[in-house]
């Protein structure tokens, strides 16, 4: 059975560099993909998918003025054409809105699939980094245990994660059951189940709301584009962080 752990970590700053190029990158391609996918739906009623973003990729790669896709491993700007695929197969299923173009001020994701990561002596290795992510173990990892996909995520408060998915051969399958049950969804109490189980709300946002809205006060007398704008939205991310 398949699990994933979240893991923080403090990239080098030759690591970070590379990793902030490579959130651009898969940024970019998404956009440039979706931007696409609508203009040829709104202009021409044609449906565009993963296979011909995939060929556009590669075109684009040879362009001198995206030349620097080059310097970043390939998996991750595949992966991020195949989560616009699946964003936009939920989208007509009615399950989502329409996909949102990525901005920077969000942070962003790498995934890396098998081929673009090695796992040797519980230590990560991504695709063009010579030297082991700094990850800070916070759980043991359990024997046997073979990652199937990392994902690196820098969050807008400026914090770097890595989720590791692994194959867990030590979770069995629960048992079948023809019990169910209820579950409700309160404010004095976060859930309440038919049987009459109650776990308490922590009440989180309540606890940091002062801090958060005299931040996000601050932020909004910040000038637009300066460095202590920027420092203000970072100390607003990091408020919302430890609400979440």
């Amino acid at each position: 059975m398949e699990k994933a752990y979240s893991f923080r970590f403090y990239p080098t700053p030759t690591q970070e560099s590379l990793l902030r190029r490579t959130l651009g990158c898969v940024r970019l391609v998404y956009n440039k993909a979706l931007h696409l996918r609508t203009q040829a739906w709104y202009e021409k009623q044609e449906r565009v998918g993963y296979t011909e973003t995939s060929s556009m990729l590669t075109d684009w790669k040879k362009q001198e003025e995206l030349e620097f896709l080059n310097e970043v491993s390939c998996v991750p700007l595949q992966q991020g054409l195949r989560h616009l695929k699946t964003a936009f197969t939920n989208f007509f299923a009615g399950r989502t809105k329409y996909p949102n173009f990525k901005k920077k001020h969000q942070g962003g994701s790498a995934e890396f699939t098998k081929s673009a990561f090695k796992f040797k002596d519980k230590q990560i290795y991504l695709a063009k980094c010579t030297e082991p992510l700094p990850i800070r173990w916070s759980r043991q990892i359990p024997d046997g245990c073979e990652p199937s996909t990392v994902t690196v995520r820098l969050h807008p408060s400026g914090r770097w994660h890595i989720s590791i998915r692994f194959d867990d051969p030590t979770i069995k399958p629960l048992p079948v059951t023809d019990k169910a049950i209820g579950i409700d969804l309160g404010i004095s109490s976060l859930v309440i189940t038919s049987d009459g189980d109650k776990v308490s709300n922590p009440k989180h946002f309540k606890k940091h709301y002062r801090r958060l809205r005299k931040a996000q006060k601050s932020l909004s007398r910040k000038k637009k584009d300066s460095n202590n704008r920027e420092k203000a939205r970072i100390k607003v991310a990091k408020i919302h962080a430890q609400i979440t």
